[in-house]
């Protein structure tokens, strides 16, 4: 973990560049301009230890995906300090926490060809980056550059288990042509798949179900290759539901999920976890008032929340956000409602008087999607919450982000 503010991330090739700047030194969270997000290492490292134990009793090893924090910094909590396998999902990531000591990146998006010289140049120093597919088309162009380069690029095709987005279903008649292309060239490596539609599933049991059914989809593929004379070392599934409601992975060797370093709204709706296991929030300030309208206007609009509205399907739609204050104990009936640009509008809901908060009072607002919410920020000003709720909780260090892709 850092142990001081450091400055944002230089860009990488391919990278979306972030302004360079420095930032300021801060003991509190009253400290920086607002809005900042904040990271809570304490809910962080409980929440890596909660999905860390449940892989060890499913008996597969875990593949954390960093999409969510993008810190390296965050990273060096998943493995005890070391670094250990992830998944990416952009390469600006796998550059990134390669420079960090990672050896072992899954890079979970289709491949494409434009993308592969970069590919390549982490496989030179090093580094065992598997790279995805789920047609002919992109394992020719990888079995071709594998062999153009003499360089082995590990390649997982990906298997559709819910119609969510990419993918082939297990039962597709391409799946062992496209096997045969790689395994040809030395690339197959096995089979992935992520059940995106487990973020719809309300009930315990319906995500138990959506966590056999990623399961049996994967399996079901792998076994079609191993019949089809084709070898298959990885398994891998994932999603932070399925993650967390899977009770028997038999035939999978490794389990992927990211949103659970610092769960969210979203998460807590499906009861994944609890509002107290939320690790991240942004704190923004008091601007203004509109009585006539029961509003608090605050400096923290959609560019500081994102424009998620994950909640908004679930029972209880949370708005943009969740209200606490700058103590991190939620205050009741208070809800982010509405967001422009920079504004952020808090209105009380389920009969709660509206709160007097003097203009310049900070807060923080608990996000629907963490992904999404993190991603408007350099960085995390990161607090302790095992030192309980103080009215300006100290800030032991600064996590910078990766950005672009």
């Amino acid at each position: 973990m850092s142990t001081a503010p450091s400055p944002a991330p230089a860009a990488r090739a391919g990278s979306t560049p972030s302004p360079t700047r420095s930032v300021p030194a801060a003991r509190t969270l009253a400290d920086p301009d607002t809005p900042f997000a904040v990271v809570d290492a304490h809910r962080t490292r409980r929440n890596i230890a909660r999905l860390r134990d449940r892989a060890d009793r499913l008996k597969v090893a875990l593949r954390p995906h960093v999409k969510t924090a993008k810190s390296p910094d965050a990273a060096a909590l998943l493995h005890d300090g070391s670094p250990g396998p992830v998944t990416v999902s952009t390469l600006a990531e796998a550059e990134a926490f390669a420079d960090a000591g990672h050896r072992d990146i899954t890079y979970a998006v289709g491949i494409e060809p434009r993308k592969l010289p970069r590919a390549i140049a982490l496989s030179r120093r090093g580094v065992t980056l598997r790279v995805l597919l789920d047609s002919t088309e992109q394992a020719a162009f990888v079995a071709a550059a594998a062999r153009e380069s003499g360089t082995v690029l590990p390649t997982l095709i990906e298997i559709d288990c819910d119609g969510h987005r990419g993918g082939l279903r297990p039962d597709a008649p391409g799946l062992t042509g496209i096997g045969r292309v790689l395994h040809e060239a030395g690339c197959l490596d096995g089979v992935l798949t992520h059940a995106g539609e487990s973020y719809f599933r309300h009930t315990a049991e319906e995500q138990r179900e959506a966590a056999r059914n990623e399961r049996d989809a994967a399996v079901a593929a792998a076994g079609r290759l191993r019949a089809a004379g084709l070898p298959v070392a990885t398994v891998s599934v994932g999603s932070t539901p399925t993650a967390h409601a899977a009770d028997d992975l038999t035939g999978v060797t490794e389990l992927r999920a990211g949103n659970y370093v610092f769960f969210d709204l979203v998460m807590a709706g499906l009861g994944v976890c609890d509002l107290d296991d939320l690790a991240l929030s942004v704190v923004v300030t008091v601007i203004g008032h509109r009585p006539e309208y029961g509003w608090i206007v605050t400096d923290g609009g959609w560019m500081a929340m994102s424009r998620d509205r994950g909640t908004a399907a679930q029972a209880q739609d949370q708005g943009y956000g969740l209200v606490a204050d700058l103590s991190g104990a939620l205050i009741p009936g208070l809800v982010m409602t509405a967001a422009s640009q920079e504004h952020g509008t808090l209105t009380a809901r389920d009969g709660a008087v509206l709160p007097d908060l003097p203009i310049g009072t900070r807060l923080r607002v608990l996000p629907n999607h963490a992904c999404a919410t993190a991603a408007q920020h350099h960085g995390y000003h990161v607090i302790d919450g095992s030192r309980g709720e103080v009215a300006a909780p100290a800030v032991e260090s600064y996590w910078p982000r990766v950005s672009g892709w």
